[in-house]
This record gives structure tokens, sequence and C-alpha cells, in this order.
């Protein structure tokens, strides 16, 4: 204690650390001198612990949020997918249907896709309200909040409010595939399986996307909270050491 200038509960956790070797004889424990001269010239004062981050999308539990958007994109027969607020997926698209996978495919249409979905990140409405993407279809967004900031979107999507008469939906489509580079037929036969959601599913819509963008913006506060905690323990265990 005397020559490392620490207590005796530190010795006792350098030793359960391997940092300081020693022999236990009977109930004490014996340190060679040249092992302990060793530790001395070459281990510095102990180093900070590592951060644990808190950044609110380093806070989210996308495992969680990957498996609750899968299941309400299945039950409501939508398309959903969860994105920072510049548009970037931070999962995998939930129940995609064959026209936006054709359109996620192409490089221009994928980038089409996330301006639309970084379009809807600016939209005051604190309630989600349908808007309608570059290729035509409706989607709205419920925000997930970490310590009290917007943090991500949920986003559901793919559907129409209002089918579309035939042949203006057809000669958009075949516009939609040559400015993406997608076969125009492909494209066609897929918008055939597109949903239309009438107003009391829309409102289904609203109502599930607001109670899920609740749950994870609690379970953001949780995990964020916890995190702080951790990481205070963390300090406070470096002090001891110190």
């Amino acid at each position: 204690q005397e020559l490392l200038q620490v207590d005796r509960t530190t010795v006792y956790r350098m030793l359960k650390d391997g940092r300081l070797p020693g022999v236990k004889v009977g109930k004490q424990w014996r340190f060679h001198r040249e092992a302990v001269n060793q530790f001395l010239s070459t281990d510095p004062q102990p180093s900070p612990p590592a951060r644990i981050s808190q950044e609110p999308l380093d806070v989210l539990p996308l495992p969680c949020i990957q498996a609750m958007q899968d299941v309400c994109a299945e039950m409501a027969n939508i398309g959903a997918v969860t994105t920072d607020l510049d548009g970037r997926p931070l999962t995998t698209i939930s129940n995609c249907g064959r026209f936006c996978q054709l359109m996620l495919s192409s490089e221009s249409g994928y980038a089409a896709c996330q301006s639309s979905w970084q379009k809807i990140a600016g939209q005051q409405d604190v309630q989600p309200r349908f808007l309608t993407c570059h290729a035509g279809l409706q989607y709205a967004r419920a925000h997930i909040k970490v310590n009290g900031q917007n943090s991500a979107m949920l986003i559901a999507g793919q559907f129409y409010t209002i089918p579309p008469a035939a042949e203006d939906a057809e000669k958009r489509i075949r516009q939609l595939a040559k400015q993406h580079n997608i076969d125009p037929n492909n494209l066609l036969d897929a918008s055939h399986d597109i949903p239309f959601l009438d107003a009391r599913s829309r409102a289904e819509i609203t109502n599930w996307l607001n109670k899920v963008g609740g749950a994870l913006s609690q379970i953001g506060r949780e995990r964020a909270d916890l995190i702080g905690r951790l990481q205070r323990i963390a300090e406070m265990s470096s002090l001891e050491t110190a």
C-alpha cells in the first residue's frame, strides 16, 4: 500500500483483475518486490472508463423497434420503417410491397424515397398527417423522442388513400420506371398490389403510430436513464481506483 500509494481495497482489486501478481500464503498475500517495481515502472495511472454513449440514436433499442415495427406493419398490411431525421433508415423496411421493392432497388429510386422520408421529418404537425411520396403513395410518421428531443421517426406508408384513375396511374408509373431505370412492365404489374385504405383504416394507422411512437419514446427515456446511472457508477469506480 505504501509503495503504490493506494488503499487495501484497491490492492485487492488489482489482484483480482490481474494487474498486480501475488501469491497467497495461508491467509496473507505476498508480493515479489521485482513485480511491484515492474508495475510501478510500466503501469500508468488508471485510465478513466470509456464513456457510454448517450447520443439519442445510440440509446434507441433498434432490435426492439424492429420487432414492434414488423408486427404493426404486418397487421395493418402496409410498409413501415424507422429512420433518423435525415431520412436514413435505422431499421429494415417491414412488409415492403413489390412496388416499393422495385423502387428501392434502383439507386435513384432509393434516393428519392429517402428524400420523401426526410421531407416528412420537417412536418410541424404533432399528430401524424398523411403526405404523398415521390411515387404517388401515402405515408405518415410518428416521432420517437429521446431526452425530450425528436430523434427518429416511425414511418408507415406504401398505400393509396384515393384509388388513382387507371390511365393516369399507368402513365405516371411508366414515367417513374423510365426516370429510375426500372422495367416498366414489372413496376406496372407490382402497382396492382398497392392497397387502398379507407378513412377508418387510416385512423387506425394514425392511432397505432401514436401509441408505438409513444411506447418507443418511453423505452428511450428509460434506457437513457439506465445508461446515465451506469456511467455514474463507472465514474465512481474510477475515482476509487485513482
